[in-house]
């Protein structure tokens, strides 16, 4: 055993005692869904609050999205075992694995070094998907991004690189040394529901399809239901019309689903409410109990592209998500955990008044001070230009003349007026092609059966024995 793996499994054991020794004996849950906010990080769930209930006309910061009602919280360290600052393959699989390891990989040990296919092979890690249909559960996996990103991923797939997505994503040194590429893998996979986006990393290259595999005339999703017995669906319309009773894979779009800010009412894509509706229904069907993985997946695209609204209501329709879950489910069978892979550098900032538009420039009190003012005007900032209550601290919207014209230099001009609204990129510090992850610990709430397991300052592949032991299968 080598000194890094060694490290990961002692730091895993030694988080875990804190929930080994509960007494008296927990109850047992005959279902577990985790919801993954991706990169939804506690400002992201303040400053989501505040904007959920300011579209009801409220000022907003005495509201609680749907699973800041849950009775337990923890706060969760989310670095990888090779990064400060983590990503989704990593923390994804200190969630569905039980041990920390690198950044950028996916189900598999921090021995093995990334985009190294034999050390791929060579420090297999468990996979909880895998164990749950081993154990006889039904298991399902929905997301807003494509089903062969990382999160999902990490529920059914190795990987020695997360974006080895399909088969033209492997390099050329590291093809045929027995490493399958993700979509590959999922097709292969037991599961009961899959929804979510990633259409062309599962189908060849012909006109007809327009997918990204070598194979032109791959067809992995027609190879998965001829397994299984399963049905693939393509719109909202056709997951509602699948016979309850069999396997469904639902592919929504080539890529990510459409943001939310984006989308029309007649779009055919589902939201994420309606696939956990969907994955609710056909999973309880199952009478010896269900692991769900529900992601919100965009929240974290829309802050890397510095755009909080986008981030905003992603989070919005995450938390509604959650209230069909617990609306929907038997609080005394159920346990239900809320956690975030991740944060980003996203702020909340200045001294905006109560009920201030959270997505417009900083007004504060009426009063006198640094702190105060008309209660009307925006306050300025040391440029003489008003500023923003969200910003970030990295990012697209950093300021360089470069975004004028082809110089790095500073703008001559200085700072332009920040732009607000729900379609507005925040500015940020630093200027970078796309935001950053954060590295501050993130909130883990839980309900039901094995929930008051959720307490403290745990790390992150806790959360995989608190599932398990909720399970009985510790």
């Amino acid at each position: 055993m080598t000194r890094t793996f060694l490290a990961a499994l002692l730091l895993s054991t030694a988080a875990f005692p804190a929930i080994a020794e509960d007494a008296p004996a927990q109850p047992r849950a005959k279902n577990v869904i985790l919801f993954i906010g991706d990169g939804m990080g506690i400002s992201t769930i303040t400053a989501a609050r505040i904007y959920e209930a300011q579209k009801r006309g409220e000022t907003g910061e005495e509201n609680s999205l749907s699973f800041e009602r849950f009775p337990n919280v923890a706060l969760v360290k989310t670095y990888n075992t090779n990064a400060q600052v983590p990503d989704s393959a990593g923390t994804a699989t200190a969630m569905h694995s039980g041990v920390k390891t690198r950044i950028g990989v996916l189900g598999i040990g921090p021995d093995a070094e990334k985009g190294v296919c034999r050390d791929a092979l060579a420090n297999p890690l468990p996979l909880l998907g895998e164990e749950v249909k081993q154990r006889g559960l039904a298991l399902g996996i929905v997301t807003t991004t494509r089903l062969t990103h990382a999160t999902p991923a990490s529920v059914y797939s190795r990987s020695a690189d997360r974006d080895w997505e399909a088969d033209t994503n492997i390099p050329a040194d590291q093809q045929g040394q027995g490493c399958k590429d993700i979509a590959l893998q999922l097709a292969e996979a037991r599961f009961d529901v899959a929804l979510g986006g990633g259409t062309a990393v599962f189908y060849g290259k012909d006109k007809e399809r327009a997918g990204r595999r070598i194979d032109p005339g791959a067809d992995l999703p027609g190879q998965w239901a001829a397994r299984s017995g399963g049905t693939v669906v393509k719109t909202t319309a056709e997951l509602t019309a699948a016979l309850m009773d069999k396997p469904v894979l639902g592919l929504f779009n080539p890529g990510h689903l459409t943001f939310m800010a984006d989308r029309k009412p007649d779009s055919p894509e589902p939201t994420l409410t309606d696939m956990t509706a969907q994955a609710i229904a056909r999973l309880t069907a199952d009478p010896d109990g269900y692991y769900l993985m529900v992601e919100g997946g965009r929240i974290d695209h829309a802050h890397h592209a510095g755009q909080a609204g986008y981030a905003l209501e992603e989070a919005v329709e995450f938390a509604r998500a959650v209230q069909y879950a617990v609306d929907n489910t038997d609080p005394n069978e159920t346990l239900i955990m809320v956690t975030a892979d991740h944060s980003h550098v996203f702020t909340i900032a200045g001294y905006p008044q109560r009920g201030n538009d959270i997505l417009g420039l900083v007004v504060p009190p009426k009063g006198n001070g640094e702190d105060g003012g008309d209660g009307t005007s925006p306050l300025l900032a040391a440029d003489g230009k008003p500023y923003t209550t969200l910003g970030y601290a990295n990012g697209p919207g950093g300021l360089l003349v470069k975004d004028h014209d082809d110089s790095d230099a500073p703008h001559e001009h200085g700072r332009p007026m920040p732009e607000t609204g729900i379609k507005a990129r925040q500015q940020a510090l630093v200027p970078l092609g796309a935001e950053t992850h954060g590295g501050e610990d993130v909130a883990l709430f839980a309900a039901g059966p094995g929930a008051d397991r959720a307490r403290g300052v745990i790390e992150q592949n806790v959360i995989y024995a608190i599932i398990r032991k909720a399970l009985g299968w510790e």
